[in-house]
């Protein structure tokens, strides 16, 4: 798989392999920063074309967490990673709640001339999607919200370790003797994900420190304001962009409750599910969640290479 960095990218074999791509001629991926009033952010862009998707992942996540989802989609895209997450700058404030987040995304955006575009985003990258979409309008199109909804954290509280999957690493040990012992505690809170999945997930999000140890890649005191999510149900009505519900069908982050209050809001809302998904839909069933997303965003790649006249 070209890229700019070897180390970065010579995990993406694996993610074709498990999204049944046949090898061919890979697309051109690379990472880029921008500057922005938050600090560094950073992102993957994925080919030589306009993005035609923006991508945003959960917290504790990065970038990466969609590298199979967008290899199975075959389109050229933007997988951001979040602030305080992956490549990017840490908040001094360490508020890494979803209107921060769409500030400082639709700025990075902006300086990197992509806009009017779908936007997919799955729990925290979900809520930031529908405030960048309600407080930056003609930024995203439409909306696709993995498996959350602005009531999340009420349901969070009464979740077990069990049920809470591989959020539950986020808040508890943050240093490690070696990569091996990351794995485990990965494999112990997703024992359904095979373990060379999350071995490539714990890469992607794992940093060295000094003395040898490791730890992870994001942001261990970040925080966000608990009662901005409940108002974030005002940014799904106000949103202009047509909004998209994914569900894990394993997964007890949203339950039949929330979705009803969604369609209340949004009677337009499309809500799917994803069955033997748990929260991360993207790395439990990414080619699922490819084949489910392609039609929402085809209409529009088509049109994109079809040229101006097409639009």
């Amino acid at each position: 798989m070209r890229g700019d960095d070897t180390n970065e990218f010579a995990l993406l074999a694996q993610n074709a392999d498990e999204a049944g791509i046949p090898a061919g001629d890979p697309p051109r991926v690379r990472r880029i920063d921008v500057q922005t009033s938050a600090g560094r952010v950073s992102a993957i862009r994925w080919g030589d074309e306009p993005p035609q998707v923006v991508l945003l992942h959960g917290g504790g996540q990065n970038a990466h967490t969609w590298d199979t989802v967008i290899l199975g989609l075959g389109m050229p895209a933007l997988a951001v990673d979040l602030p305080g997450h992956g490549h990017s700058d840490w908040r001094e404030d360490h508020d890494y709640g979803p209107g921060r987040n769409a500030e400082t995304v639709a700025e990075a955006l902006a300086a990197w001339e992509v806009g009017g575009v779908p936007v997919v985003g799955m729990s925290m990258g979900g809520l930031t999607a529908i405030a960048l979409a309600a407080r930056s309008p003609g930024i995203a199109t439409r909306i696709a919200v993995v498996d959350v909804t602005p009531s999340v954290l009420a349901r969070v509280a009464h979740m077990t370790t069990r049920q809470r999957g591989t959020t539950a690493l986020v808040g508890g040990t943050t240093i490690f003797d070696d990569l091996d012992s990351m794995v485990d505690a990965a494999v112990a809170a997703a024992p359904g994900r095979p373990r060379a999945s999350l071995s490539r997930g714990v890469r992607h999000n794992a940093r060295q420190l000094p003395d040898g140890r490791w730890t992870w890649r994001y942001d261990a005191q970040q925080h966000a304001d608990a009662t901005a999510y409940e108002g974030l149900w005002v940014d799904v009505e106000s949103a202009p962009a047509p909004i998209m519900l994914v569900r894990g069908g394993d997964s007890a982050f949203v339950g039949d409750d929330d979705v009803a209050e969604l369609r209340r809001r949004r009677p337009d809302v499309a809500v799917e599910m994803v069955p033997g998904a748990g929260h991360s839909v993207q790395s439990d069933r990414p080619r699922e969640l490819a084949a489910l997303l392609a039609p929402w965003l085809g209409n529009r790649y088509e049109r994109a290479q079809a040229g101006p006249a097409a639009r």
